[in-house]
Order: structure tokens, then C-alpha cells, then sequence
């Protein structure tokens, strides 16, 4: 699985705990789309960069780290195609996969502890959509794009 990561300057150094949790991680190949400091950036611009990757096929998933996720998930759902949230807890990110087929996760470079993230990636990166009444609850969502 192709996974692109970023993150603004907030969510730098989580960031960096994260690419080494993913290279970590069994058939992950990870796409680092930066920053490569954490000097003051625009989170829309990496968040942009990622949407672009998943929605063009480039990557399978990606994750974005800022502050708290959500500027991070406003931006990368203004691209068509993505289903992107701030996502806090792995059961959160469960039935983010499971009932929205959640494409993009946005995390909390602030206020989650890295473990606490690495759980949720291991869990978005493997639960399943389920399909059914959910995909058609999805179809729904992704015609406002």
C-alpha cells in the first residue's frame, strides 16, 4: 500500500515519528511529500499535496499532521474525491474506514501521543469498508463534489 504523509510546521515532529513507524509497518511504501523542517508553512499546501496523491491514484491513503487534524481535513476534503477527517482515537478510525471509506486521515500533532497515532494509522491502514448501506451513504456524499 502507497501511503503519503505531510504535515505543516505543528505537526513536524509527529511527522517524523510517523514515517519511521510506517517504514516500520509490513507492504507500506511511504511517499513523504514534507515539509523537510518545521519552518512555518500553510497546512493547506501539504494538505493539498496529499489529496492530490490519493485522488489521482498515486497513492492508496494518506495522512496529514497538524496541529489538531482539523485544518488539515478541511482543506484536503476540498478535493474531489477525498474523504478526509480529524481523527482522534483508533475507534474513531475504525469506523471511519468501515462506515466512510475514509481515504485521507488527519491527525493531532498536539494533543495525541504519538503511540496513540501509530494505533490509529495501524488501524486505518487495515480495517475494511464495509460496503452495503454504508457505500450508498458514500455515493451520496462524494456526488456534492
Amino acid at each position: 500500500m502507497r501511503v503519503a504523509i505531510a504535515s505543516d510546521h505543528a505537526g513536524f515532529e509527529q511527522k517524523q515519528v510517523l514515517v519511521a513507524f510506517l517504514v516500520g509497518e509490513p507492504e507500506v511504501e511511504v511517499m513523504d511529500m514534507g515539509p523537510d523542517s518545521d519552518d512555518r508553512v500553510d497546512y493547506s499546501d501539504y494538505a493539498v499535496k496529499v489529496a492530490e496523491a490519493v485522488a489521482s491514484g498515486t497513492a492508496d491513503r494518506g495522512i496529514l499532521v497538524c496541529g489538531t487534524g482539523i485544518g488539515m481535513a478541511l482543506a484536503a476534503d476540498k478535493v474531489a474525491g477525498i474523504r478526509a477527517s480529524s481523527i482522534t482515537t483508533p475507534e474513531f478510525a475504525d469506523l471511519f474506514r468501515r462506515h466512510n471509506d475514509g481515504n485521507v486521515l488527519c491527525l493531532s500533532g498536539r494533543f495525541v501521543e504519538p503511540e496513540v497515532n501509530e494505533e490509529i494509522i495501524r488501524v486505518f491502514l487495515t480495517a475494511p469498508f464495509e460496503g452495503g448501506r454504508h457505500a450508498d451513504r458514500v455515493a451520496k456524499v462524494m456526488a456534492l463534489d
